[in-house]
């Protein structure tokens, strides 16, 4: 997702998509930890999406201040 798609979200929304991804993250890391994991790269795409949701809740916050 781009950042973009994030900004547009709902704080629920987001919220619930921040949960969502770092629940996806964890199987992942499971997966990885089993040898189930066959593209490794969906971890990494995933982080990424992850921090840009973090960053625009963060930016959230500190512009309600």
């Amino acid at each position: 997702m781009e950042v973009k798609e994030f900004r547009e979200m709902t704080p629920q929304e987001l919220d619930d998509k921040i949960y969502e991804l770092k629940q996806e993250l964890f199987e992942l890391r499971r997966k990885k930890a089993v040898g189930q994991l066959e593209h490794g790269e969906q971890m990494h795409y995933l982080r990424k999406d992850l921090a840009r949701a973090e960053t625009v809740k963060r930016e959230r916050a500190l512009g309600a201040k």
